[in-house]
């Protein structure tokens, strides 16, 4: 499997714990109501941890009792960070409404991979992680089981 080469950074670790330490409220963009699905079990213990979950999907009505959001700009709340499960190809866009609603970080999941919405969302003003798990660096950080 070919894997790209991530900008350093992207995975700063200093923005990292910080994000993870500071961070309550996550938009979980993406996220699936199948509990086989990674951004299921990420978002499952990012809501069990006490962070506030807001669910991204215009395919769901809700996910797990609360209400699921078409759009970040649907959100009514400030948006601490923005974890993205799409493909890289969407990123860019997810990128894009991150910094129009005023997000204070994009976290790009395992995977996806997109130096050009990390430098769309780093010249909006946002932290950017790339390629890393958000509940694995929770965990670590934090300590939370």
């Amino acid at each position: 499997m070919h894997r790209t080469e991530i900008d350093p950074i992207w995975q700063d670790l200093a923005v990292l714990e910080r994000l993870v330490r500071e961070s309550r409220t996550i938009a979980v963009v993406g996220l699936s109501a199948d509990p086989a699905r990674p951004s299921h079990g990420v978002a499952t213990y990012l809501r069990s941890s006490g962070l506030t979950l807001f669910p991204v999907n215009p395919a769901l009505e809700t996910w797990e009792g609360l209400p699921a959001y078409r759009s970040l700009a649907d959100i009514p709340d400030p948006i601490d960070v923005v974890d993205v499960f799409r493909r890289p190809e969407h990123a860019v866009e997810v990128a894009a409404e991150a910094v129009a609603v005023g997000a204070g970080a994009l976290w790009l999941q395992l995977g996806v991979i997109s130096d050009e919405a990390a430098r769309v969302a780093a010249a909006g003003g946002l932290d950017v992680v790339m390629d890393r798990c958000f509940a694995v660096e929770h965990r670590e950080v934090v300590g939370w089981s």
